[in-house]
């Protein structure tokens, strides 16, 4: 049979060959035939396909093995028609590798060279197979995770939330508009309206209820492009009430999304975006790291270490989605989650008025309105719409008939300023609307859809039966009814006895009817829940959820068990039977499309009315099935958690209760696989679970398990829904505990949202850093972090936060947008600030979790326009511009209580009543006015005035705690002090500059008064006997520049007072009045306010032309925080628990007090940290910062308990390496310290070194000159044992301590550490290149490793002078000697970090790896063992971002792969790896972070418990000799 075959297919080869001879065939064409199966399968398979589809499933091995070929041979094959081993060598040669370089595949090349004597032997055969199988394997795996995290690619759902929005709209309309059986006129007149030219007010289709508005406004957005052939219409549908955040931003941000989407580009539907399932390249859901490197590994394969593979670089890469590179500016500002109405009012206006055009009208369609449960959002959304409506857009607005507000807000919005002159016909026009009025349905038509109905379901009504559905249409014309009655009608037979009460009337009793059929056909149980969980859930059920939760009821397994089904935990609802259910519903439900789900819903909200009044008539009914709903998406009864069912059987007289054990699937926030970081986020949980907790009064469990968990902020992250989560977080319920704990992460969220937008992966890393110095402050968020460190020890690898790096700023926990410009502003004690805008009206904020309100005025105030606003304790006192005053008591009802009477004594009357302040004391209120010489004294209780009268201007005024005497600062720097029941002047006291007073404190346990002037100087007076002259103790006076008080502050518990100057903040110490010390303000500034910080650590102040409120801490002067306000700040308020900021601009941003202390006293060196040494446990390590203190810092204590003070700034720092001895380099003199007991032993001076050196023994320094001589002395003693006069640059001690090793003039060379000598030499004068760098071998102490110019690689055995050259380093490689490090063994190499390159070297299997970096690298560092490489770089975020951020991406060397990325909030000074695989980073602020590499590859761990930053600790500080006891010649 065989032979036939080849005779055969030699036969129809030589026809070939003729034919081509003959001109027949083409020799392209006659080839085809000559090819083999395997041949023409591989070309199918991949040539002409798209690249991304052959790269994603291809695997290319090619084995060339060659024998040898004679000239002879060759001829003959170039003349003869093509030979199988040919064809096969063109597939292999040519067209193999033509499709590698066009595609980039990963293809492994090996080529065997075999005898022509033996030819391919068995043993090669087999060690061939061999090699193949074990890379075949490891490639197999790869491409199935890269297929499952890819899998989904293809298929190109929308790539966030509002994308994902605008997709499931567009569907709903296609849906919706399906149900469009009737022809209305009304569409006539909607037609009228889209074809006019001018249409500058809305178009109102009202109508009743089911009357077919809904359906009748998808059908006609459906056919707008048919009405407009001559132009490109961009039409835009949304269905308000079908969509669950309804909310005026969320409308206003997915209309500008579409609107610059649809103008700008392609909707992304149209682009291949369908709703089959998976995600696409772009969304974060589906990423396994957005910052995945992959190393160009030049690694050869396990076929032939003689050959590369030529690879491409797969990278993931998180910049955008579709849309935002169509329309850049629409989307950055739609990212923004604190982004407010009034902003997107503006863009949404800007788009408006620049996009459409006549050629391109755009139509906007908006249903549902009214069927918003909020008045409040339903206003907002009208007030948010264009007025009047722009050229070329038209808007379509459905109401019902019923909801006379709203009709009436969307004509006051468009009522026009004049009446209109006409009225287009057909329509009504009024108050600036269209209107159409949508009424019932002609009864013909109704008639006509019921006959249809019947037909397709292949029934029939008699003429008698007919005249009863023909009076039943009468009363209620409407397509929904007339699909009730179908369902009614085809139950009927002929012989059925019908009459007219057989048919209910109007919706809901056809409603009720068609679940009293549902009931006796399918049970009561299983229709009742069924249609119940339809009715309460969020976004409707997909049908393996209503299944599902059927599965779990107890009432209906209970059927099940009576049926007799075996009792499992696999028992169940039959799938049939809701199947069964649902196709009988199957008219009246809409299937559609919400977060990547099918789901099911009614198709009328008037079901949900009839389920709710026949099923959930009360608040226990509908909390139980809420209840159930959130029970299943939080998987509470997941496998391994098991829910008890209790089932009663009745046997006869007796019952038995049967309890069984039910099981669910899990319900993970993120369905992950062993393929991918990211998953697929399970967004129906997301959405749902937190409505559902709500509803069923789970607050806890909302709070805590869901709004606090990392889980559920992770998941809605990923799914594109951040907005969403901050606003749920900073949602103020009662029922909630942690307020604040709930504001930090929701500014924290805020804080790193176009990071997060990115980068949604390191949104752990992000929470983490962000949050650690804090607990302390919010121990309720210690459960978040330890989700956090959970997650990646289950993992297996990443970076952790061992120590946390001082912040440079504290987040908010509530930073408010406001529209207004801000005349005055005031705070009260308990927190509560009142803001006067230009305008007149006062903006009250009321706490924490509250927005600023406008305040709301009774009708006799509804006019009033205030002036101004002071507070003083619980009251706010504020002016209006009609010369009145009113007095609000914070603490009781927004009621204003106006101070009635004659505010000033007779003489005046006529002066304005510009108030410069008021005092608050035992229910009476003390106001002195601007240049005015008397106090008006207001008691609140009886509502009388008195006055007292001064000599000069009041200019400030304090009671005493009783209220019984009144201080008051004058002009001329006089204290007057009056008895307020008598109203008479007791004494007087003056300072002797007579500097007006701006402020007083009164000590009454010391009976003493302190009076600060208008230039900072301080007087205090005995006022023991008030009825006597006071008598002045002591008189401070500020010196230098002199400029007026801007303000003060005085906190009693720490016994400090604070004046602020324009030029200087004063701190006095209020126990003995003495000046503690001054900050100068930086220069070319100015202060405008400052104020003490919580425990006293610190003063916060307001610079002039500065957006920043910036703290100094007390103790050291040093500006240690600024915190962000946005804009300009005008004032700042303490509470007690809070600093508030007001900006002119009227934004107000709140900081809690503790956040601040711990933020501003976390520890920090003063300078940037240049260099870091860790001692061998890693326990300890030290940092030099450039001045002349050295810091040792310990992990457990988590600060730095000590410092080592020099007489000069420190240059260089050595440990010993047994961290007995730490040696530093000062000024040029020598310091030797001992580190347990910090006695500073060895003072050298004379030594003119550069550097200094420790031996491995433990026994010799080494100082290094570059002029001088070179020192070899006792660690212990100081004395010099020998000198070497020769400079050796990069010098290294030989692990043996023998020799001294380093670079001179291109050579390198070994001096003797016992004589001094040079008696070894390493030298390429021959080839005339030189030694660029050279490592010593601690596990190889003989050897030393040598790079020269040229890239070739040495190993010099210094002892006996041989060298050995390995191989030469690529001429695109070079060596960097700044970066150049190896690991203590020799086997890895770090080279080189430039051309956004790390090049690393394996010496063991000389191999070169290369990891391509998205920016270039400023540090890097490797570990001693050759672990692990860690590297800082500068990347962008994404192409759009403006700045490059340092990022810490570690490296495990064995197998190249990427153990953690970490993006830092920081510069970088300096990096170091530890042997504990701890990675160190010193920042420029002087901050020090400690990471912690988590991988479970390596054998040794971190295992010490992570610290948070301290507050406040104070460190050891020891002091060097005060002169050098060791000089050197």
């Amino acid at each position: 049979m065989k032979a036939t075959e080849e005779e055969l297919k030699k036969v129809f080869q030589t026809g070939a060959s003729l034919c081509v001879h003959s001109g027949l065939l083409s020799p392209e064409k006659a080839v085809t035939y000559y090819r083999s199966a395997l041949d023409t399968d591989l070309r199918f398979a991949l040539d002409t396909r798209p690249d991304n589809d052959t790269t994603r499933r291809c695997l290319v091995y090619i084995h060339s093995v060659v024998t040898g070929e004679t000239e002879k041979e060759k001829e003959q094959a170039a003349t003869s028609a093509p030979t199988g081993g040919q064809l096969l060598s063109e597939l292999r040669d040519k067209f193999l590798p033509d499709l590698v370089t066009s595609c980039q595949h990963l293809v492994y090349a090996t080529t065997t060279q075999c005898d022509r004597r033996f030819g391919y032997t068995t043993a090669r055969r087999r060690s061939y197979a061999n090699s193949l199988c074990q890379q075949v394997y490891s490639d197999v795996v790869g491409l199935i995770d890269s297929v499952n995290r890819l899998d989904t690619v293809n298929r190109k759902l929308p790539v966030d939330a509002l994308t994902r929005g605008q997709a499931e709209q567009e569907e709903l309309c296609d849906s919706l508009s399906k149900l469009y059986d009737v022809i209305r006129p009304e569409e006539e007149e909607i037609r009228a309206y889209v074809t006019q030219s001018d249409r500058q007010c809305p178009l109102l289709v009202l109508g009743g209820p089911c009357t077919g508005k809904t359906v009748l406004l998808a059908h006609s957005a459906q056919q707008i492009k048919s009405w407009l052939p001559d132009s490109d219409p961009v039409v835009i549908t949304y269905f308000c009430n079908l969509d669950p955040l309804r909310s005026p931003c969320h409308l206003l941000s997915s209309l500008c999304y579409q609107i610059a989407n649809r103008y700008h580009g392609d909707s992304p539907l149209k682009n291949g975006h369908s709703f089959n399932g998976g995600t696409d390249p772009h969304n974060h859901s589906c990423i396994t790291d957005p910052k995945d490197y992959n190393s160009n590994d030049c690694k050869t394969s396990n076929l032939d270490s003689h050959h590369e593979p030529t690879t491409a670089d797969h990278v993931f890469d998180a910049n955008l989605n579709l849309c935002t590179t169509q329309c850049p500016h629409c989307y950055t500002g739609l990212l923004k989650p604190d982004i407010t109405v009034s902003e997107l009012k503006e863009h949404f206006s800007f788009l408006v008025s620049r996009l459409p055009s006549s050629k391109q009208p755009l139509i906007l369609n908006l249903d549902g309105l009214d069927q918003i449960e909020s008045n409040l959002i339903c206003s907002q959304i009208i007030e948010s719409l264009p007025s009047p409506l722009p050229p070329g857009i038209g808007l379509i607005l459905t109401v019902s008939s019923s909801q006379a507000q709203v009709l009436e807000a969307i004509k006051q919005h468009y009522a026009p300023s004049s009446p209109p002159h006409s009225v287009s016909e057909g329509s009504e026009r009024e108050m600036g609307c269209v209107c159409v009025q949508l009424g019932l349905v002609d009864r013909k038509e109704c008639v006509n859809l019921l006959a249809s109905l019947l037909r397709g379901s292949g029934r029939r009504v008699t003429s008698g039966q007919q005249a009863l559905v023909n009076q039943a249409m009468t009363s209620c014309c409407l397509t929904l009814y007339a699909r009730l009655l179908h369902v009614h009608t085809s139950l009927w037979h002929s012989d059925s006895d019908v009459t007219e009460s057989t048919l209910p009337s109007g919706i809901h009793a056809s409603i009720s009817a068609l679940l009293d059929h549902l009931e006796q056909k399918h049970g009561s149980s299983l229709v009742a829940r069924a249609v119940s969980y339809l009715t309460l859930s969020r976004t409707g059920l997909t049908e393996v959820e209503l299944a599902d939760f059927l599965s779990v009821n107890d009432e209906l397994l209970s059927v099940c068990v009576q049926r007799g089904e075996s009792r499992s935990f696999r028992m169940r609802v039959l799938q049939i039977d809701v199947e069964r259910l649902l196709l009988d519903l199957q008219r009246f439900l809409i299937s559609r499309t919400f977060v990547r789900s099918r789901v099911l819903l009614w198709v009328s909200r008037h079901f949900k009315l009839v389920v709710a009044m026949r099923y959930l008539g009360t608040q226990e009914a509908r909390r139980g099935i809420h209840s159930e709903l959130a029970d299943y998406f939080s998987g509470r009864w997941a496998r391994g958690n098991a829910k008890p069912l209790l089932s009663e059987q009745k046997l006869g007289p007796n019952t038995e209760t049967v309890q069984m054990k039910k099981y669910k699937d899990r319900q993970p926030f993120i369905f992950t696989c062993s393929s991918t970081r990211a998953g697929q986020v399970n967004l129906r949980k997301v959405i749902e679970l937190p409505y559902h907790l709500q509803q069923s009064g789970r607050w806890e469990e909302l709070e805590q398990g869901l709004l606090m968990s990392l889980g559920f902020h992770q998941a809605m992250v990923q799914g594109g829904l951040l907005k969403d989560l901050v606003n749920m977080l900073q949602s103020d319920k009662s029922q909630f505990q942690f307020l604040r704990e709930r504001q930090l992460l929701a500014e924290t969220l805020k804080s790193s949202a176009f990071f997060l937008h990115h980068v949604p992966l390191q949104l752990p890393k992000v929470m983490e850093t962000s949050l650690l110095p804090y607990l302390e402050v919010f121990p309720a968020l210690k459960g978040y972090v330890r989700e956090i460190r959970e997650k990646r020890r289950k993992r297996g690898h990443g970076l952790g936060l061992v120590f946390c790096p001082a912040p440079s700023s504290v987040p908010p926990i509530q930073h408010l947008k406001c529209d207004f410009s801000v005349a005055e502003a005031a705070g009260t004690a308990c927190g509560i600030v009142a803001e006067i805008a230009d305008n007149g009206a006062a903006w009250i904020w009321k706490g924490s979790g509250c927005d600023v309100a406008k305040m709301s005025l009774k009708c006799e105030h509804k006019d009033l326009k205030f002036a101004g606003v002071k507070s003083s304790g619980r009251f706010l006192l504020l002016s209006s511009q009609c010369n009145k005053v009113f007095l609000w008591d914070v603490t009781g009802p927004e009621k204003l209580q106006e101070v009635k009477g004659p505010l000033k004594p007779n003489s005046y009357q006529d002066t304005p009543n510009k108030i410069t302040g008021f005092v608050e004391c035992q229910r009476k209120i003390f106001m002195w006015w601007k240049d005015e010489c008397f106090v008006s004294v207001f008691d609140v209780s009886s509502q009388t005035l008195t006055h007292f009268q001064c000599q000069t201007s009041v200019t400030c005024l304090v009671c005493s705690s009783n209220g019984f005497y009144m201080y008051c600062g004058q002009e001329d720097g006089t204290v007057s002090i009056f008895d307020t029941d008598s109203c008479c002047l007791l004494s007087s006291c003056t300072n002797s500059n007579h500097g007006a007073v701006t402020w007083i404190i009164v000590s009454e346990e010391k009976r003493e008064v302190t009076c600060v002037d208008r230039t900072g100087n301080v007087t205090l007076w005995d006022v023991a006997t008030k009825t006597q002259p006071a008598r002045l103790v002591k008189e401070r006076f500020t010196d230098g520049e002199s400029s007026n008080v801007l303000n003060h502050d005085y906190s009693e518990g720490i016994k400090m007072c604070l004046v602020c100057q324009s030029h200087q903040v004063s701190l006095w110490d209020t126990c003995d009045w003495e000046l503690w010390d001054q900050f100068l303000a930086p220069q070319g500034r100015a202060f405008t306010q400052a104020v003490l910080s919580q425990g006293g650590h610190l003063f916060l102040a307001v610079l002039d032309t500065c957006s920043l409120v910036l703290a100094w801490k007390v103790s050291t002067g040093q500006c240690v925080l600024s915190l962000e306000a946005s804009q300009q700040p005008r004032a700042l308020f303490k509470s007690a628990s809070d600093l508030i900021c007001v900006t002119h601009g009227g934004c107000l941003t709140v900081w809690d007090s503790e956040m601040i202390d711990a933020a501003g006293t976390a520890p920090k060196t003063g300078c940037g940290v240049k260099e870091v040494v860790v001692e061998e446990t890693a326990e300890r390590f030290y940092t030099t910062d450039g001045s002349e203190t050295v810091w040792r810092w310990s992990l457990t204590a988590g600060f730095p308990h000590a410092n080592f003070l020099h007489d000069g700034p420190v240059e260089k720092l050595c440990l010993s390496p047994d961290n007995i001895h730490l040696v530093t380099l000062s000024a040029g003199e020598i310091y030797i310290w001992q580190t347990e007991t910090g006695q500073n032993i060895l003072r050298i001076s004379g030594s003119r070194a550069t550097d200094i050196l420790i031996t491995p023994n433990n026994n010799f320094g080494v100082s290094i000159s570059n002029q001088g001589l070179s020192h070899v002395w006792k660690l212990v003693h100081g004395s010099i044992v020998c000198s070497i006069h020769l400079h050796l640059s990069n010098a290294k001690v030989s692990p043996e301590s023998t020799f001294l090793i380093g670079c001179h003039q291109g050579d390198l060379l070994a001096a003797s550490l016992w004589s001094g000598s040079i008696c070894k030499r390493f030298s390429c004068a021959a080839s005339s290149e030189h030694v660029v760098a050279f490592h010593t071998l601690s596990e190889q102490p003989d050897f030393v490793v040598v790079m020269t110019a040229s890239g070739a690689v040495y190993t010099w055995k210094v002892a006996e002078e041989t060298l050995c050259k390995h191989f030469q380093l690529p001429c695109m490689i070079h060596c960097q000697p700044q970066n150049f490090q190896m690991s203590s063994d020799g086997r890895y190499t770090l080279l080189s970090t430039d051309n956004n390159t790390v090049n690393l070297l394996d010496l063991s299997q000389v191999r070169l790896r290369s990891f391509k970096v998205k920016g270039p690298v400023v540090k890097a560092s490797m570990d001693q063992f050759g672990r692990l490489t860690a590297y800082i770089s500068r990347e962008k975020i994404c192409d759009r971002d403006l700045h490059t951020r340092p990022v810490l991406t570690v490296i495990r060397l064995a197998d190249g792969k990427r153990v953690g990325t970490l993006w830092l909030s920081k510069n970088p000074l300096s990096l170091v790896v530890c042997k504990q695989q701890c990675v160190y980073v010193g920042f420029e602020d002087g901050s020090v972070g400690v990471y912690s590499v988590s991988d479970v590859r390596c054998s040794e761990k971190m295992t010490g418990v992570l610290k948070q930053c301290p507050c406040d600790r104070v460190s050891s500080t020891w002091l060097p000799l005060a002169t050098p006891n060791v000089k050197w010649p």
